[in-house]
């Protein structure tokens, strides 16, 4: 499974922009991390972008489509039963969100703003965000709730 596969299955339920696309895989991604203590996909590198959290992967795929939503998929990959479940809690969590709320919320977790520790808010990186403080941050404010 690769990260073009969530994007579809969050894509199979509306269209949305790149941001939204973005960030819902990031939660999928981390939260695998957290409750599965695996990466849910081959291709998990996530990057601390001045919008929030990024797969290059995925932002190559959609970059086309700039601000305007992504198309609607069709019909949505199928996955392990732990996978879709996963899947089907982000999407209850965060869905009813806008990318530019998800990005607001993710500037306020510790995995992004780690990866970011020194670099002016609109200054570009690369930086690779931790799947360990993904695991490790997930986790504890799961068990906070």
């Amino acid at each position: 499974m690769n990260i073009y596969d969530v994007s579809k299955w969050f894509l199979s339920k509306q269209s949305m922009t790149n941001k939204k696309v973005q960030k819902l895989c990031y939660y999928s991604v981390a939260w695998g991390y957290a409750l599965m203590g695996k990466a849910i996909v081959n291709d998990s590198r996530f990057e601390a972008w001045v919008h929030g959290p990024a797969s290059p992967t995925l932002y190559k795929k959609y970059k086309k489509y700039g601000w305007n939503d992504i198309p609607k998929e069709s019909a949505a990959p199928k996955f392990d039963n732990d996978v879709t479940e996963l899947l089907e809690a982000v999407w209850f969590t965060y869905g009813d969100k806008d990318g530019n709320e998800l990005e607001v919320l993710s500037h306020s977790e510790l995995p992004w703003v780690e990866a970011r520790k020194g670099l002016p808010a609109t200054e570009n990186s690369d930086n690779e965000i931790s799947p360990k403080t993904m695991a490790s941050y997930y986790n504890s404010i799961k068990t906070a709730e």
